[in-house]
């Protein structure tokens, strides 16, 4: 897996957006902030559209998207075609990557604390994708969904 992520958020997000990419500098990350640059009122979908852009321009990257809920990116990243998972807690962080091979977090600033985030965040992209028989259930949502 890539070293570098790829984020967002709007912004709801913004502020727990600038603290993943301290911690994830820290961690030795490289990462690409596709915005935006300041707390000025904006539109989730449009950052969450430049993030799943520069995700499926690379399979190794992983990206993260927040607003405030963490709903509006999650559907948003989703229809694009970005496998998202929206978490509150490690676990399901762990299951996302593990189970569901999730390339995107997605979480909520108004609903998550700065250090549970973080926590996510690192269990997130610690989790590498078991494969097996959870890629015969991945590959069927294309199936399901026609």
């Amino acid at each position: 897996m890539s070293k570098t992520i790829v984020i967002g958020s709007d912004h709801g997000g913004y502020n727990l957006k600038k603290v993943c990419i301290k911690a994830l500098a820290d961690w030795g990350y490289t990462v690409e902030d596709q915005g935006p640059d300041c707390l000025d009122s904006c539109d989730y979908p449009v950052y969450a559209a430049k993030v799943c852009e520069r995700l499926k321009d690379d399979p190794a990257k992983l990206g993260v998207l927040i607003c405030g809920t963490g709903q509006g990116m999650t559907m948003t990243a989703n229809r694009l075609g970005v496998r998202a998972a929206l978490c509150t807690n490690e676990f399901m962080a762990r299951m996302a990557r593990g189970h569901n091979d999730a390339r995107c977090l997605c979480m909520g600033e108004r609903v998550t604390g700065q250090g549970v985030a973080l926590d996510i965040l690192k269990v997130f992209l610690e989790t590498q994708f078991e494969g097996d028989r959870h890629q015969r259930r991945i590959d069927l949502i294309d199936t399901v969904s026609k």
